[in-house]
């Protein structure tokens, strides 16, 4: 497709400083009312902020069958979200579209600017670099933001892009790189949060970690008037925040990150889990496991999974040391300060809770984690047919198995595979996101769209 016009006047506009304004995208049509989608929103990561991925509107899952497939402009890194009765589905080519969730029709596309080649960073292992965190969706406001890696006069930078949900159109465009850290070896893949018109974006390394990186939170305002905020894990190099379902948010408003490994021997928040305060961004608690400097020096972190957070506020997480901690509600315990620990699980993405059930995406298949009475953490069953970030619905636990392409319906209680339907290449973080009796998964030539019955 065509790229928007007056892309020139757009770059110039942001280089002003001034909010760009550009010519509305090759397709519009108008927005639907919402009356007939009401409570089927997806409009974040796994469904909600606390990253459940449960959705109680899918109908109870026999089969699968395709619905549609769209072919788009690149990769598909970033999880789809669904707001207002449109998916919005953003690709690495730094486009975002909104597409029919019903048909398949794309009724608009936006290009914000060319991504960055794989040939001017230093490490990486995708190319070219866009759009790879998940978007989120505002309801109250109609507009889906993005953070975009870009380059401009020869610069590698990340902004935060909000679009109209309606016409495509952007209608802010402001800076998400951290105060005095070089962009070029950071990456934005963890999914974004909106929480009261802050857009919370976590940044890691780039695949190899190379350069003078460090995780950071950044709280980037909605509204112009007011300045982001930052937390910077205090280590001396690492420390990437870079799991893909981003920050989790607790029933006391908090934020929850995973964090990677780091390089100092001196505890300095890497492999842990932190508790950060909104909307300030102070860590007001922590958790890390006792052998943190193992973790450290041999990899083995818990950045590579985000916290699996319960109604009650315990949190379920597993890095790649495979220990599975269960972190109690409140004060998340401190170093070695786990509630209940077992073994099984090097998660890599984002979990899904139904209940006391957690969902885990290990590198050996989805694994069943019961959270009992006293604190007690078991493992049910274990299904090696499927390992991406699963979602649960319709009595179904769904995932994708990267190396064949497939996307598994597997039944939540005993783990059997209900249905299978291949979708194309995919992702290794590739998650799937519910709608009614929808399942949209991004691939990497696009988006595929499943029917359940």
């Amino acid at each position: 497709m065509r790229r928007p016009l007056l892309t020139l006047i757009l770059v110039a506009a942001i280089a002003a400083g001034c909010e760009s304004k550009p010519e509305p995208p090759d397709r519009t049509a108008p927005a639907p009312t919402g009356s007939t989608v009401a409570g089927l929103d997806w409009p974040t990561y796994h469904g909600t902020p606390d990253r459940a991925g449960r959705s109680a509107q899918t109908p109870t899952l026999h089969r699968l069958s395709s619905a549609w497939a769209r072919h788009l402009d690149g990769k598909v890194y970033a999880s789809p979200v669904v707001g207002g009765g449109r998916l919005f589905v953003a690709t690495e080519n730094n486009t975002m579209y909104a597409i029919d969730p019903r048909t398949g029709q794309i009724t608009w596309h936006q290009q914000v600017a060319s991504p960055v080649p794989l040939s001017v960073l230093p490490c990486g292992n995708i190319d070219p670099l866009g759009i790879t965190g998940t978007p989120v969706y505002d309801a109250a406001t109609r507009r889906v933001y993005a953070v975009a890696e870009t380059r401009a006069d020869g610069r590698v930078k990340h902004d935060l892009v909000g679009f109209d949900a309606g016409t495509g159109r952007v209608v802010l465009r402001r800076s998400a790189d951290p105060p005095s850290q070089d962009p070029v070896p950071m990456q934005q893949r963890a999914a974004l949060s909106l929480i009261a018109g802050v857009v919370y974006v976590a940044y890691g390394g780039l695949d190899g970690d190379c350069g003078d990186y460090h995780g950071h939170v950044v709280g980037v305002p909605t509204d112009r008037d007011r300045a982001p905020t930052f937390y910077r894990v205090p280590v001396t190099r690492e420390g990437g925040i870079w799991a893909a379902s981003g920050p989790a948010v607790r029933k006391d408003g908090s934020l929850l990150v995973a964090v990677g490994n780091g390089e100092s021997t001196t505890y300095d928040d890497s492999d842990s889990v932190l508790a950060l305060s909104l909307p300030a961004l102070k860590r007001t608690t922590l958790f890390a496991p006792s052998r943190w400097r193992k973790d450290n020096a041999a990899d083995a972190d818990l950045g590579s999974m985000g916290p699996a957070v319960l109604a009650d506020g315990r949190t379920v997480i597993a890095g790649k040391n495979g220990e599975i901690y269960l972190l109690a509600a409140g004060d998340l315990g401190g170093i070695g300060g786990q509630v209940a620990l077992i073994m099984d699980c090097r998660g890599f993405g984002g979990a899904a809770v139904d209940g006391n059930v957690v969902f885990l995406p290990c590198t050996s298949g989805i694994l069943q984690v019961r959270v009992g009475p006293g604190n007690r953490l078991s493992t049910g069953w274990h299904a090696t047919q499927a390992s991406g970030s699963p979602v649960v619905g319709g009595g179904a636990v769904l995932a994708v198995n990267s190396d064949d392409g497939d996307l598994y319906a597997l039944d939540a209680g005993s783990g059997r595979v209900r249905a299978r339907l291949h979708v194309g290449a995919l992702t290794r973080f590739a998650t799937p996101a519910l709608w009614g009796d929808y399942v949209f998964v991004g691939t990497k030539r696009g988006i595929v769209a499943a029917r359940v019955a």
